[in-house]
């Protein structure tokens, strides 16, 4: 949808008038018919106001022309799943699993957040950095040069172990350090994934699909 045809849909929704939705944001009634026509778009400033009266993101206002996803645990982004400012003000880059009322809600932010927070962090990143590249060091598979933040819930796939039992090793409530290895030769990829506590490295095929657990292996 163009964004002339989203302003329209949720005015129709909210049972306002044009005249009604120009005065809730301080725009004249020929300003909103001129979006509506698509002879224009809203300003930066007008699309905020849109946001917060109509419950949704800048991104949805102009029709989705981006694919967003979460700079933290790279989920794909939706206004259900998307974090808010203290103003209620949505943000357009994380989710609200890793950013929430102005504040980095991840479990391991909290952990180093008396002894120096980022700087801690991003020690601890080269660390589990070097213990990868140390484990994974075999044809094919390519040096890890970055990790992310990461939900478990995300992240936490469903492996079938040799006696048929079906297991998950992560927890959904918990944030991990990994990320996704496009491995050299096959159709799958390379999933790694760290904490405090071990290094996990995974196989599977697109979307997570048929996992296999490669390495489960204690810090």
């Amino acid at each position: 949808m163009e964004t002339k045809d989203v302003v329209k849909k949720l005015r129709t929704q909210k049972g306002f008038s044009q005249e009604e939705l120009a005065a809730k944001i301080f725009v004249t009634r020929q300003a909103v018919s001129r979006w509506e026509t698509g002879e224009t778009i809203p300003n930066t400033d007008t699309l905020k106001l849109l946001s917060k009266l109509f419950d949704v993101s800048i991104n949805t206002l102009l029709g989705s022309p981006r694919k967003l996803v979460c700079r933290c645990c790279g989920m794909p982004l939706e206004d259900s799943n998307m974090s808010r400012e203290t103003d209620g003000d949505f943000n357009e880059k994380y989710c609200k699993w890793c950013y929430n009322d102005g504040e980095y809600t991840l479990d391991i932010w909290k952990k180093y957040g008396e002894v120096g927070a980022k700087e801690k962090l991003a020690e601890f990143k080269m660390q589990l950095i070097d213990e990868f590249n140390t484990l994974l060091h075999m044809e094919g598979v390519p040096r890890v040069e970055d990790l992310n933040m990461l939900s478990g819930e995300y992240i936490n796939l469903e492996y079938t172990l040799p006696s048929g039992e079906k297991v998950k090793f992560l927890d959904d409530k918990q944030t991990y350090l990994g990320n996704q290895i496009e491995s050299r030769f096959g159709d799958r990829c390379i999933g790694i994934a760290a904490n405090m506590e071990f290094l996990l490295v995974c196989s599977y095929e697109e979307n997570g699909e048929n996992p296999e657990l490669v390495i489960y292996k204690k810090r």
